[in-house]
């Protein structure tokens, strides 16, 4: 296909709303005939045919698009090896036909292995430091002590592969002899080869009974307002079936892989409450808490990824404490063109549903500290423009001086050195029910490390034998720790010990919604902790 010809095809990601679209299923009917030996070519065709098959503007569009997404390992094939290493790119990665080497914790490989054994191996020739494998192998197969220690370059994979036999693999003989922190700490990176895979983010479609067609113009972010939209109806949400979680979970985890990515409920789901959301306009939304034993101490923790017209199109992350949540999205690069505000805000809006959570704060990272990528896409602004606010006041005069230059100056941009200096610090919004700058000054980590100086296990049993006498709970969770150093828990009423107490329960309870709930009624546990996370 020549360039015009993708330039026109990718012209039609901002032509929504046109009548005629028979010139882009002309365009996609060429391109399936089309054969390339050229890697840049090859993947922006990949990329604006997969967009358009998630935000089709019609029906015989998103066929026409599936029909070639779903020959790309054919084309992959055609390709000169050296043109290969480009689909292993972070941006691109997940190509049908292709392939990807990686480190991926104990917990996703062993997923990987499970399931995918003839598609994931140990990457030898990418192993940099394979002497870590010395002392694991010494203590499980003696006799490399005759080697291990004296010599320079030790054949570790022709050890394995003696010792593990027919029938398995090098990955699958490590992984059932090594526990998560002896994995971790090898630094194997894996192999993954995708092959024309269902998993593949060619291939990969969630299964979806209708198809949401855009006949209108893609919805910008000066159509949406989050405030409106923290107050509009609820959203319908259901529980999943268990059965239908556990597929619903490994796409979740495998979409997440073949980009590289690990997302830390994605590794420990809470395969019992899985829920379902649909958002509208061919939105599914996915999400989860992490079962209790792998709950963080303090904040609540749920995650999620979003499907476009069964496309996985970015995934949600929330900490939550009382009504305040941290909250991470990332749209997938593919997508970036499309309604990345009104997907942002049904997602805040399903979390104010489902947990109460009324106070949003976006981490420095997500808009540009350390992180060039927001830094080069104004993510900054992305959320300024939704009504988010800078904490900082240093921050906030900078964003005051920036907007008045935007109001006199049409087409002012801020500097890239000024994006960095706007990435400071968080960003919140506030929804009309929550106090306005009450959690400005919070720093969780203010609470833990407060709580936990000076605490040794003495220290420990004596800070739990005060929550069972003030609380009547046994406890030595990190929370308890942290009540134990309220100052003036002694002087609570009944009551509110008792739903200090239930708190404490309902943190290693069934559903961590309850436990903000809970905690969003106990004003006085509030103060406490705002103040604690407050102070310096």
């Amino acid at each position: 296909m020549p360039i015009q010809l993708l330039d026109r095809l990718e012209a039609w990601k901002t032509r929504f709303g046109s009548r005629d679209t028979v010139p882009l299923e002309r365009l996609l009917a060429a391109a399936a005939t089309w054969r390339s030996r050229d890697a840049a070519s090859l993947i922006r065709l990949h990329e604006t045919v997969l967009f358009l098959r998630a935000w089709p503007p019609t029906p015989e569009a998103a066929r026409l698009a599936d029909a070639i997404l779903f020959s790309f390992a054919r084309r992959i094939a055609e390709l000169l090896e050296d043109e290969l290493s480009a689909f292993a790119e972070p941006e691109v990665s997940g190509i049908a036909g292709t392939s990807l080497s990686a480190v991926f914790s104990y917990e996703v490989a062993r997923s990987l292995a499970d399931r995918h054994p003839r598609n994931v191996e140990v990457a030898w020739d990418c192993y940099d430091n394979p002497d870590r494998l010395g002392p694991l192998l010494a203590r499980l197969l003696p006799l490399i002590g005759e080697e291990w220690p004296v010599e320079a370059h030790v054949p570790y994979r022709e050890w394995i592969s003696a010792a593990r036999g027919r029938g398995t693999t090098d990955l699958a003989w490590l992984l059932a002899r090594t526990q998560v922190e002896s994995f971790d700490a090898l630094q194997v990176p894996l192999t993954w080869e995708i092959a024309d895979a269902r998993i593949s983010r060619s291939r990969l479609r969630l299964p979806k009974r209708s198809l949401f067609c855009h006949t209108e113009p893609l919805l910008r972010r000066n159509d949406v307002s989050l405030a409106g939209e923290l107050e509009s109806p609820p959203l319908v949400v259901k529980r999943v079936p268990r059965g239908q979680a556990r597929k619903i979970l490994d796409l979740i985890l495998d979409t997440s892989a073949v980009r590289y990515r690990e997302l830390y409920g994605f590794s420990h789901p809470d395969e019992a409450r899985v829920f379902h959301a649909d958002a509208g306009r061919g939105v599914d939304i996915y999400f989860f808490g992490v079962p209790p034993q792998w709950r963080l101490p303090l904040r609540a923790y749920h995650a999620g990824m979003f499907f476009k017209n069964g496309v996985p199109a970015g995934y949600i992350e929330l900490l939550s404490l009382f009504e305040r949540a941290e909250t991470g999205f990332n749209l997938y690069y593919t997508f970036r063109e499309g309604e990345t505000a009104w997907l942002y805000v049904r997602l805040l809006r399903l979390f104010h549903q489902v947990l109460g959570v009324s106070c949003f704060s976006v981490d420095p990272y997500q808009i540009g500290l350390e992180n060039p990528e927001a830094v080069d896409s104004g993510a900054f602004w992305f959320y300024r423009k939704l009504g988010f606010r800078p904490v900082d006041p240093a921050v906030a005069t900078l964003t005051a001086r920036e907007e008045r230059r935007m109001r006199q100056t049409p087409g002012y941009r801020s500097s890239k050195r000024t994006l960095e200096k706007l990435a400071a610090d968080c960003v919140v919004f506030e929804a009309r029910s929550a106090e306005k700058g009450a959690w400005d000054r919070f720093r969780i980590r203010g609470v833990a490390l407060g709580a936990s100086l000076g605490f040794d296990d003495q220290a420990r049993s004596t800070a739990s034998q005060r929550i069972a006498r003030m609380l009547g709970i046994e406890s030595s969770s990190g929370l308890a720790l942290v009540m134990s150093r309220i100052p003036d828990l002694e002087s609570w009423t009944q009551e509110e010990k008792a739903a200090a107490a239930g708190i404490l329960r309902a943190k290693e309870s069934a559903s961590e919604a309850r436990y903000l709930r809970l905690m969003q009624r106990h004003r006085r546990l509030r103060a406490a902790l705002l103040a604690l996370g407050s102070a310096g």
